[in-house]
């Protein structure tokens, strides 16, 4: 019973729901507290299975950290991807003004200490928000089948990348999905829908998954990178013989990639780089030159000559001057100098006609899709989380989307391990 109960909990958008599906499908009349509770506290366990995975993990010497652990066999291409989404945390140091969606205190084991090395960069947490809404991490685990070639596979940039109407649809939704901040809220942009369409028009074929493992915590980023180091370590993903990561712009992303992934190739997401290509075409110029410029900057871009483009926006830059202190955002030679400087700090991630050679990943589409999954149990306008029940509900999201059944082999353990004693946490 407790297993329905917490898939339940974990699958459905929220705790009273959960409770009305087990009534009407299993005949169970579990209160959607109870659901809560139960859910909340297997979710903990979980947690605490995690944070003793990590640190053991963190207690291995260097080198055996680099190696794939004894008894594993490596994947031939392993590929992690990172990126943060958004819930709403309750401040329970201030008056309620709504209620949680779960609001039984209990203390999470103490997080896991961040390597020490991890801290010597730092990591760029969020701002104090104004509101409720924080970010959670998620990472995506991979392994994956491609052929490598010797020559590029797909040199011409296809044909749906070049469509004069979803282009801008595309850039339009991505830039809207990046910008939400503590007001996002229940209509969140899907870029990906309409870059997913454009893909399964394109002649290139990307990498096929074969299976997935998913990671997604409330913990500041130096906790979270060695979690997500462990999960893949486990994998034995540092020996893999192909390896990459694949991410957007985010400075935490590469901050991980050096720190715990330094041996894979990294990779900027090519969607990502085309909105920004698209945005500095277009600053500045009528739509059809604009789009024409854009046409010849995104094909260099596919062929992985970065440089003839940032070439050509150091010209475009010489037309418009640098931008003033006080400009907009949306001024031509803001988003030319914005766009510029992206180019630079990522050129080296963007060899993607290297990368198709290889049989790597270009763009982190699955990413982006993981995250809206996780967001459709944890995310929405009216729902909130203390920071101990986020914690647990995400880890048994990201259990459940795993293809690798750690609940399974969790739900096994706890069986062999119990005691027949109820368990009781005093009342707060």
């Amino acid at each position: 019973m407790q297993r329905k109960i917490t898939y339940a909990g974990t699958v459905s958008r929220s705790f009273a729901e959960a409770g009305e599906l087990l009534k009407e499908l299993a005949d169970l009349p579990v209160s959607a507290k109870q659901v809560e509770r139960l859910t909340r506290r297997i979710g903990q366990e979980r947690v605490a299975e995690r944070s003793a995975a990590v640190a053991a993990f963190q207690a291995l010497p260097l080198a055996a950290k680099f190696a794939a652990p004894a008894g594993v066999t490596p994947p031939d291409l392993a590929v992690v991807m990172v990126d943060g989404g958004r819930l709403q945390i309750l401040d329970r140091t201030a008056p309620a003004t709504v209620p949680a969606e779960d609001v039984m205190p209990s203390p999470l084991p103490a997080p896991v200490p961040a390597d020490a090395t991890a801290t010597a960069e730092a990591w760029q947490e969020e701002k104090a928000p104004s509101g409720h809404w924080r970010e959670d991490k998620v990472g995506l685990l991979l392994t994956m089948q491609s052929d490598a070639t010797d020559v590029d596979p797909c040199p011409d940039l296809p044909s749906s990348f070049l469509d004069a109407t979803r282009i801008p649809e595309l850039v339009r939704q991505l830039n809207q999905h990046v910008k939400q901040s503590d007001d996002a809220g229940a209509a969140a942009a899907d870029p990906e829908a309409t870059a997913d369409a454009l893909r399964q028009e394109a002649a290139y074929e990307p990498p096929e998954v074969e299976q997935r493992q998913v990671v997604a915590s409330r913990e500041t980023w130096p906790v979270f990178a060695p979690i997500l180091a462990a999960a893949a370590w486990a994998w034995g993903f540092q020996g893999a013989a192909r390896k990459a990561f694949v991410g957007d712009g985010s400075a935490n992303n590469w901050k991980l990639q050096r720190r715990f992934f330094g041996s894979f190739v990294a990779i900027l997401d090519f969607i990502h780089a085309l909105s920004y290509v698209f945005a500095a075409a277009m600053a500045g110029r009528r739509f059809a030159a604009g789009w024409a410029c854009y046409q010849q900057w995104i094909q260099w871009v596919w062929q992985g000559q970065v440089l003839q483009v940032i070439a050509a926006l150091q010209a475009r830059q010489a037309e418009l001057g640098l931008p003033e202190p006080d400009a907009s955002e949306t001024s031509p030679p803001k988003v030319v100098d914005r766009t510029l400087t992206y180019l630079r700090n990522h050129q080296d991630k963007m060899r993607y006609d290297a990368y198709r050679r290889q049989g790597l990943p270009i763009t982190s589409s699955l990413m982006e899709s993981m995250v809206k999954q996780i967001g459709q149990r944890v995310k929405g306008t009216e729902k909130f989380w203390s920071e101990d029940g986020a914690e647990a509900i995400l880890q048994l999201r990201a259990d459940h989307l795993s293809e690798d059944a750690p609940l399974d082999a969790f739900w096994q353990r706890r069986q062999e391990t119990a005691t027949g004693q109820r368990r009781y946490c005093p009342a707060a």
